[in-house]
C-alpha cells in the first residue's frame, strides 16, 4: 500500500517527478563520464608497459615513469639472461623524436625501439602490415589516430623523424601513448635517430618462465643489477599512472569535475524532492490523519527517492553506454570496467537517499490537523 502511494504521488506530479529524474541522471552521465575518461588516460599512461608481455622491467635509478629511465648498458642482459627463470630478455629504446611531414611541418612522437628478430614488446594490434615490417631497417609504424596530426602520411611513404629516413611500413590501430604518437622501430634506426650509442639502450623488458615466482626472480636481478631499478610490469604500470595523475594535475582535474557533477545532481533531487512533499503537504497530512503513522510517510518518501533513483540509474546508463560507444576508436580516451557499473549505481542510489532525506524530514514533520485548516 505504502509503496503504490508513493508511486501514484510521483505519477500525479510528473513535472516534478522528471526534475528528479533529471538530476540522477546528471549524477550517473557526469560523473561516469568524467571517470570514463579518466580510466581511458590510465591506459594511455601505461600502454606500453601493459601490452608489452613482459614481467620485470630493468630501468635507471629512481625513475618516476616508463618514460624517465636513461641510458643503461645493453650487456646487462647477459647477466639476466643467464637466469634459469628467465625466458626471455631484450632492450629497447624509449625516446621522443620529431616526425617531419610532407608539407614540412613538425610533430613530436614516441619513439620505441625493438631488438630484431623477435621484436618482443611491439605493436600488438595492426589496422594495416604486421610485425614483420620492422624487419626492414627504415620500416615504421604510425597509429590510425595520428594520421589527421602527422599530414595523413601514406603507407609505404618516406619521411622524417629526427632528421632521419624513415619509411612507413604499417598502420597501427588505436595504440596511443599519453605522451602523443607511438612509433615503433627497430632498435638499430631507434639508436640513429635519438643518437644512442651502440650497446646502449634505455629499458631492459625481461618475461619469466611460467611457474617461476616473479618477485623472488625480481629480487634476483636487482642483485645482479645494483645500480638500476628492477620493478614488475604492475608496479611500472602503477608507478606511471601515479606519477601522471599526481604531477601533471590530471587526477585533481577529474575529481574536481566530479564533485561538480555529484553536487549538482544532489542539489537538483533536494530541491525538487522538497518541492514536491511541500506541493503534497496536504496528502500527507490525509494520510496521518486516516492513521498512517510517521514511519508510514517516511517509507512513502523513501519509496519515491527509490524510484527516481532507479529511472535516473537507467536512462544515465544509456547515455554513458552512448558515450563510449561514440568515442570509441576516437582520440577521446573513454572506458568502464565492469567492476565500477555497480559500485557507481550503489553510489548514486545512495546520493539520491541523501537528496531526498530533507524532503523525508518535512514529511514526517506535517501534522495531521493541519488537513483540516
Amino acid at each position: 500500500m505504502r509503496r503504490r502511494t508513493g508511486f501514484k504521488i510521483l505519477q500525479h506530479d510528473r513535472s516534478t517527478t522528471a526534475g528528479s529524474v533529471l538530476g540522477v541522471v546528471a549524477i550517473v552521465f557526469l560523473v561516469g563520464q568524467q571517470l570514463a575518461i579518466l580510466f581511458g588516460l590510465l591506459t594511455f599512461m601505461s600502454v606500453l608497459v601493459d601490452n608489452s608481455g613482459a614481467d620485470v622491467w630493468v630501468c635507471t635509478k629512481n625513475i618516476d615513469n616508463v618514460n624517465s629511465s636513461g641510458s643503461l648498458p645493453v650487456r646487462y642482459i647477459d647477466r639476466v639472461a643467464g637466469l634459469t627463470q628467465v625466458d626471455w630478455a631484450e632492450p629497447m629504446v624509449l625516446a621522443g623524436g620529431i616526425f617531419r611531414d610532407k608539407d614540412g611541418k613538425y610533430q613530436p612522437v614516441q619513439l620505441v625501439g625493438l631488438p630484431r628478430p623477435l621484436l618482443f614488446g611491439g605493436p600488438w594490434r595492426f589496422q594495416q602490415g604486421s610485425l614483420d615490417v620492422l624487419l626492414d631497417y627504415e620500416g615504421v609504424t604510425v597509429d590510425s589516430l595520428d594520421l589527421k596530426v602527422l599530414g595523413y602520411p601514406q603507407l609505404y611513404g618516406v619521411y622524417e623523424v629526427g632528421g632521419k629516413r624513415i619509411r612507413i611500413s604499417a598502420i597501427t590501430k588505436n595504440i596511443r601513448g599519453f605522451g602523443g604518437t607511438l612509433i615503433f622501430t627497430n632498435i638499430l634506426k631507434a639508436r640513429e635517430i635519438t643518437n644512442l650509442p651502440p650497446g646502449r639502450c634505455n629499458l631492459l623488458v625481461i618475461k619469466i618462465k611460467k611457474g617461476a615466482d616473479i618477485p623472488a626472480v625480481q629480487a634476483t636481478i636487482q642483485s645482479l643489477l645494483p645500480d638500476t631499478t628492477v620493478l614488475t610490469s604492475k608496479q611500472l604500470s602503477k608507478k606511471t599512472r601515479l606519477y601522471y595523475l599526481f604531477y601533471t594535475g590530471i587526477g585533481s582535474s577529474i575529481v574536481f569535475s566530479t564533485l561538480i557533477g555529484a553536487m549538482v545532481g544532489i542539489v537538483i533531487i533536494t530541491l525538487t524532492m522538497y518541492t514536491s512533499v511541500i506541493n503534497h503537504r496536504r496528502d500527507y497530512a490525509v494520510l496521518q490523519a486516516i492513521g498512517a503513522r510517521k514511519r508510514d510517510v517516511l517509507v512513502v518518501v523513501l519509496w519515491q527517492s527509490l524510484i527516481i533513483g532507479l529511472i535516473g540509474l537507467f536512462a544515465g546508463f544509456l547515455l554513458l553506454a552512448l558515450f563510449i560507444t561514440g568515442t570509441r576508436d576516437t582520440n577521446l580516451p573513454a572506458n568502464l570496467p565492469l567492476w565500477f557499473l555497480p559500485l557507481h549505481a550503489c553510489f548514486t542510489l545512495i546520493l539520491c537517499l541523501f537528496g531526498s532525506a530533507f524532503a523525508m524530514r518535512s514529511a514526517v514533520r506535517v501534522e495531521p490537523a493541519s488537513v483540516f485548516r
